[in-house]
């Protein structure tokens, strides 16, 4: 896998893996989607995630969070993932980008 020398390259690349991951239901990936709200690397290369569910009763909330765990974790250097899910603030259509609105017809 390729080389880190900055924290930089290492947040591309677990925006990356993020965008390689989709919501079964919705043929976006879950950060077009907007599901995404934070990514924290700290020195020891430890990643913690702030993501969202489309809505609280979302039928992978037990998988997709686990999901991005093993996947960021995968990355050579990362030490460890933590994903927190937080409903505050909602999500909502507005969340997602542009290409995401395009791929669903919504623009």
């Amino acid at each position: 896998m390729e080389e880190f020398n900055d924290e930089i390259n290492l947040g591309e690349s677990v925006v990356k893996v993020l965008k390689s991951i989709y919501d079964p239901e919705i043929p976006v990936d879950i950060y077009e989607l907007g599901l995404i709200y934070d990514v924290m690397i700290n020195e020891e290369n430890e990643v913690k995630v702030l993501m969202t569910l489309t809505s609280p009763n979302c039928p992978v909330a037990e998988t997709l969070p686990r999901e991005v765990e093993e996947k960021v974790t995968k990355i050579d250097v990362i030490k460890s993932c933590e994903v927190e899910i937080t409903f505050d603030p909602p999500w909502s259509k507005d969340l997602m980008s542009e290409e995401a609105k395009l791929e669903l017809g919504m623009l």
